[in-house]
């Protein structure tokens, strides 16, 4: 097989009816999603597959977000059971992309995400955090309006560089809905606040830092098939040690997107994503020349494996 990054999508990515194919066509894809159900106490065939307000409650987005695409990735890796030269996720990515080179356990690495996502909502509790998507203006020139809100006092930050063009801010909702005339004044193509109740990547979630690492430590190994990327530095780890330290800063610091294919783009062929939705593919068009694949449902994956097929 080509020289291959293995990426994982992370929130954003999620749709109602994601996964279902894989469950419909795939007996083991249907006992995951049992055991995730019996791990959390939770239907997972209900919030994934049917209408209903949870899928949007971070708690219950990261766990459905992982377990799809770890499903994606086991159904692929039981035809190609070869690990890839790194891989990558974004955000709550960084999780499925652990499960996948076997520092983690699958199942305990959903129930480490549906905890990640209760300890990032408890802390943004109460203070009407959010985060807003920019496009069109230059990383230097967000980093400097961000800047110049907290000289005045506002909680606003940098918190996903996703390509050239494309930056997330997170913070105190009022706080960064002030910001929509400097960054217009900017030339912003778009400036539009997010739904989400939480605000990722920024130091409001330094409550959640601790708690998250005291559980990563009952979990994580030392057992990496491949090096995964991290979002803090968009350099490579294999260790334990580095990843409790990794993920818990990965809580209040932005997530290096584009600087992580970039850094490390000279490394592989191309790259396959595994979840719902492609994002990370869009992502990548405006950052590497690279082909991505996307795994995303039970067609895709076979899409895919026969073209790695017809590679001889």
């Amino acid at each position: 097989m080509k020289k291959t990054a293995f990426l994982f999508p992370g929130q954003g990515s999620q749709a109602i009816g994601m996964g279902k194919s894989f469950v419909e066509h795939s007996p083991a894809a249907a006992q995951m999603l049992e055991a995730a159900g019996e791990a959390l106490k939770i239907d997972m065939a209900n919030l994934l597959f049917e209408p209903n307000d949870l899928l949007e409650q971070t708690k219950y987005t990261q766990p459905a977000i992982l377990l799809v695409s770890m499903m994606a990735y086991r159904l692929f890796s039981e035809k190609i059971p070869e690990a890839p030269a790194f891989a990558l996720g974004h955000s709550l990515g960084e999780f499925s992309a652990l499960a996948a080179v076997g520092a983690i356990d699958w199942l305990e690495a959903v129930k480490l995400v549906h905890l990640r996502g209760d300890l990032m909502q408890k802390a943004c509790e109460g203070i009407e955090a959010g985060m807003m998507v920019v496009l069109g203006v230059a990383d230097e020139d967000v980093e400097a309006i961000c800047q110049d809100a907290r000289e005045q006092g506002k909680k606003v930050w940098p918190a996903n560089y996703n390509a050239d063009g494309q930056i997330v801010i997170a913070g105190i909702k009022s706080d960064l809905e002030s910001l929509e005339e400097p960054l217009k004044a900017a030339k912003a193509r778009r400036v539009m606040l997010l739904k989400m109740s939480v605000a990722s990547h920024c130091p409001l979630l330094e409550p959640a830092v601790t708690p998250l690492q005291e559980a990563l430590e009952k979990v994580l190994t030392d057992r990496f098939a491949a090096p995964v990327i991290s979002n803090v530095t968009a350099k490579a780890y294999n260790t334990k040690a580095e990843a409790l330290d990794l993920l818990g800063r990965q809580l209040v610091s932005p997530v290096l997107y584009k600087q992580s294919i970039r850094g490390n783009d000279d490394l592989v062929d191309r790259y396959i994503e595994f979840g719902h939705g492609g994002v990370l593919k869009g992502l990548n068009r405006r950052t590497t020349k690279k082909p991505t694949l996307v795994v995303g449902d039970y067609d895709s994956l076979n899409a895919v494996l026969d073209e790695i097929a017809g590679e001889g």
